[in-house]
């Protein structure tokens, strides 16, 4: 019989954790994690649930997964296998021990190109598998729209489909065989093959003679639609020699550990076309789905109108659903064709074009012939689950019913009457996804904090469930059963199917210990002690700093924002998230770091944790790219969440010597600056970097900015040079005043060629040169920053009041006035002066658009610029308005580096301790760019930090774009 949950842990409580942590400490050459920052971490997936972990292990091979498995049966410890843990439904949670393949088990280990065969390890993304496979004309068809994250083996253990399951199927018919290792130690290859072993026969035999014994109930009870992923597969136990790998499909991890996986590959279509239908009604989209999928397309995929309007609200989806929506659609249809022949594919889109018309619709369709085009297109709708979530209400979209699968002639009457379930219980449903088979992923909207929105989740399940019955569809149609749908499979399949099911699993793991309750033997899905938001639920009072206001729930509200569908591991060329691409530790990414402090601020990690040393470690690797806010559909901003839990750990530990030198660098620099020759000494006397080093924790492997021998000095309105073109503010930061001023001086002298008054940003009254309190905002200095942004409003104010556009040359400085300014001092005269806010190249670029800039720019010796965006400038979309304004320039080309952050980020990389994955986050990318750059072609990065990341990384020199534009008024390259 299986170990029930109060047997487990009485056995973990003989032995204590600290013992079982032991134990594998000495076994396992990957990491052990047990502490309760790190339970905490791997409590969550992206489901509605939470249950603490025993503790975690990250295997480096093969052995450490013997060997953890061996330990924790032998401790009688439950295992759960994980891989990007984005399930929906619960799978990946659980009181286990937790082993995360994600990290080093992820590797191809054979590819037959020819026979269109790969073997792969479990911890594999699938979209760096097709990254692999593209140049054979290759991939694995199984595309879900969380390609960047899933891993194979979580694929594998839910049965997924994914977008174009209409022509490819799911995993279970894409999966050729599978080398699991079980509970009790059994190694087994499962392919349709002869068995190698006695337990391996055993197997065989007793799942033979169940589908024998259960045929007929199968053929009745199992639904007549392709997305049922429900229960374990055992309708493909058919046969004389049935493939046990189809019933390791879609098991969820409860019935063996999977040690490779062996994949049918599909080749490339050469060709797609995309037709976006639109539909003033949503059932009109319900009713016309059967009709478009007559037309035989690669995939139909729904977006509703909610998805519509909050996608509009984010800036990384904005421009792109400006060019393929029309109008106001009630929801669109997106519709693919794929194959071999062009000619085919586009009249496959022309037919479909004829069909909107006979349907009705003339002119409904925007059609997408453009690869780069549908690419954007469908990168909107794989961000679907995370743009529903982006709400920023205390109700959220609950995945619970989402994965029902009705036959498509029901699908509009289903959807109607779902609707009007949701209705009768006060609330609203998002809809979208896969139209093509009738399964569409629909989210009630509701408060799980609230017992009265508990119980309309039951409710509302059962009634969904039971009309899901009587259309003879399917409830778990994609992502699985985990612990919101395994209670259901009795009424769903009834009770000799149920108990197969039971029987499948004792067979493979009789003491119960692979991932208990989920399929068989589950708790209640309603279960309060299992969701993320228990009865004792509630937020620690905590005095913020910060403006949060935007957020119901304050502080935390942000953090909840996060719902761990795992975006920000995704490796693709943008910049989220740069540390966990360097480290692939769920400590250092977005998702770890939003959950660490969800944790802290709702009580769940002790008195004090948002101060304490646990959560100050989750944030030490954060670079505050920003990349999240842009790049996160949710909108989690760990970079101001940053400064909050700095600002709160200031209170009880003062601040380090290097953080206090680099956060008042404003005030004392102006002093500094007298004595820069005197300071720069540390280059060049030997030794003295690693005594310095020692002494303030600045990398010996770094050499410090250096002094200036003449700061740029702020100058008033010279009358001999009034413009004619309008005015403008220059605000000149810290790091281009007094480090590289002639960047400054090359702007003013830019802005005056082409017609611009210059006005210099002063404070009134004199005194230090303006700052925007950046540096002081990185260390959490909050009421520092707050009093330099004061003065800075004070003297901005006047001029953002008369619309004179503020620029600014180092993008960290001048786009802190576009967000913290906001922040830090919230109003209306903030508001403005952010309204004006604008980056050297915008504000060029604006001028362009709109007729009015004239530079005499004349041909330099460089063919081409390689242009390094900031971190912040693509986070605020400002790289496309440097690259306009470069290629102003007469006959020079610009390339820009696709890459994330290029690992210096302020003062991190200077750090002794951060120095080595500073370093590797640059090699992701921007180092490896900057060295490929030949030498008819010049290096352009506004950043400070990123300059002397390339110079430290390469030897090679990158300049502002304004000193290459101010080059260019003479037509001399400065010699570089």
């Amino acid at each position: 019989m299986p170990l029930d949950a109060n047997t487990r842990r009485a056995g973990r409580a003989r032995i204590g954790d600290s013992a079982l942590a032991g134990r594998l400490k000495a076994a396992v050459e990957g990491e052990v994690l047990f502490d309760a920052f790190s339970r905490g971490r791997y409590s969550t997936d992206a489901s509605i649930y939470q249950i603490e972990p025993v503790g975690v292990v990250v295997p480096k091979t093969d052995e450490d997964v013997t060997a953890a498995l061996t330990i924790a049966r032998e401790e009688g410890v439950p295992v759960l296998p994980r891989g990007g843990g984005t399930s929906q439904c619960g799978q990946t949670v659980g009181e286990a021990l937790v082993i995360d393949c994600s990290k080093h088990l992820n590797g191809v280990l054979a590819l037959d190109a020819e026979s269109r065969v790969a073997v792969v390890r479990p911890g594999i993304v699938l979209d760096h598998l097709n990254a692999g496979l593209k140049k054979h004309g290759l991939w694995f068809p199984v595309d879900v729209s969380t390609s960047a994250q899933a891993t194979i083996g979580g694929m594998t253990g839910n049965n997924s489909c994914g977008t174009r399951s209409l022509r490819y199927g799911n995993m279970v018919h894409n999966v050729r065989a599978i080398e699991a290792v079980l509970a009790d130690g059994t190694e087994l290859r499962l392919d349709g093959g002869p068995p190698e072993s006695d337990r391996h026969r055993d197997l065989l035999a007793r799942m033979t003679a169940l589908h024998a014994r259960e045929a007929d109930e199968i053929a009745a009870r199992f639904p007549p639609v392709q997305r049922k992923v429900g229960g374990y597969n055992i309708e493909r136990l058919g046969g004389d020699t049935p493939n046990l790998a189809k019933l390791m499909v879609g098991s969820e991890g409860t019935l063996g550990f999977f040690r490779r996986i062996t994949l049918d590959l599909s080749p490339l279509p050469r060709h797609k076309t995309l037709g976006v239908c639109h539909f003033p009604t949503f059932r009109s989209a319900m009713e016309s789905a059967q009709h478009i999928v007559a037309l035989k397309p690669a995939a139909v995929e729904l977006v509703d109108r909610t998805m519509i309007e909050l996608g509009r609200g984010i800036p990384l989806f904005r421009a792109t659903m400006d060019k393929f929506i029309r109008g106001e659609p009630e929801a669109l249809l997106l519709v693919e064709f794929a194959g071999e022949d062009h000619a085919e594919e586009v009249a496959n889109l022309a037919r479909l074009v004829e069909l909107m018309g006979d349907l009705g619709l003339p002119d409904s369709v925007v059609e997408a012939i453009d690869p780069a085009f549908q690419s954007a297109i469908w990168e909107v709708r794989k961000a679907g689950l995370n743009i529903m979530m982006s709400m920023r209400t205390e109700g959220k979209p609950v995945s619970f019913i989402e994965d029902c699968a009705v036959p498509l002639e029901h699908l509009a009457d289903y959807t109607e009457r779902l609707t009007a379930v949701f209705h009768k219980h006060g609330t609203e449903g998002t809809w979208y996804a896969h139209a093509s088979e009738g399964c569409l992923h629909v989210r009630p909207v509701l408060n799980l904090k609230q017992e009265m929105e508990v119980h309309k989740m039951r409710a509302i399940a059962e009634e969904a469930f039971a009309m899901v019955r009587e259309y003879k569809g399917s409830h778990s149609g994609e992502h699985g059963d985990g612990l919101v749908r395994s209670e259901f499979h009795e009424s769903m399949y009834g009770p000799r199917i149920v108990n197969a099911f039971r029987e499948v699993k004792r067979a493979f793991d009789p003491a119960g210990l692979m991932n208990p309750g989920k399929i068989v033997d589950p708790p209640r899905m309603d279960d309060r002690t299992l969701l993320r938001y228990k009865p004792d639920y509630a937020p620690v009072p905590v005095e913020t700093a910060l403006d949060w206001s935007a957020w119901p729930g304050g502080f935390l509200g942000a953090a909840e924002m996060c719902n761990n569908n795992g975006t920000c591991r995704k490796s693709d060329p943008n910049v989220m998230c740069p540390s966990y691409r360097a480290t692939k530790d769920e400590m250092h990414v977005t998702r770890g770091r939003a959950n660490t402090l969800r944790l802290a601020l709702s009580g769940q990690l002790g008195p004090d944790a948002l101060a304490s040393d646990g959560v100050h470690a989750a944030l030490d690797l954060c670079v505050s790219c920003k990349g999240c806010k842009r790049e996160c559909p949710t909108g989690v901003d760990m970079a101001r969440m940053k400064i909050e839990a700095l600002h709160q750990r200031r209170k009880t530990h003062p601040l380090p010597l290097r953080e206090r030198l680099v956060a008042w660098l404003p005030r004392y620099a102006p002093w500094a600056s007298r004595v820069g020759a005197l300071l720069g000494l540390r280059e060049r006397i030997p030794g003295l970097p690693a005594l310095m080093e020692r002494v303030s924790g600045f990398s010996r492997h770094r050499a410090l900015p250096r002094w200036h021998p003449s700061p740029y000095r702020d100058e008033g309105r010279d009358e001999s040079r009034t413009g004619t073109a309008g005015e403008v503010v220059l605000f000149v930061d810290s790091f281009n005043r007094w480090f590289e001023a002639d960047n400054a001086r090359a702007a003013r002298r830019v802005l005056e060629a082409a017609g611009y008054t210059v006005h210099a940003a002063v404070p009134p009254g004199g005194g230090r040169p303006l700052c925007c309190g950046r540096t002081f905002l990185a260390s959490g200095l909050v009421e520092e920053a707050r009093e330099e942004q004061r003065r800075l409003v004070a003297a901005l104010l006047p001029f953002a009041e008369r619309g004179v556009p503020i620029v600014g040359l180092e993008p960290s400085c001048l786009l802190t006035l576009r967000d913290e300014l906001l922040a830090v001092l919230p109003g209306a005269d903030s508001a403005t002066i952010a309204g004006q806010a604008l980056l050297f190249e915008e504000f060029l670029d604006r001028e362009r658009a709109a007729g009015r800039l004239k530079l005499p720019l004349k041909p330099l010796a460089y063919k081409r610029a390689v242009l390094h965006g900031h971190c912040h400038q693509k986070a605020f979309g400002a790289v496309p308005p440097i690259e306009r304004v470069l290629r102003l320039v007469p006959g020079l080309e610009v390339t820009t580096i696709q890459s994330t952050c290029c690992g210096m980020a302020g003062s991190f990389g200077y750090h002794a301790e951060h120095y080595e994955v500073s370093m590797r986050m640059g090699e992701l990318g921007v180092l490896p760019a900057a060295r490929a750059a030949g030498p008819d072609e010049v290096l352009v990065a506004d950043g400070t930090s990123c300059r002397h990341q390339i110079k430290d990384g390469t030897e090679r020199t990158a300049v502002h774009a304004a000193v290459l534009l101010a080059e260019a008024l003479d037509g001399k390259d400065g010699g570089r």
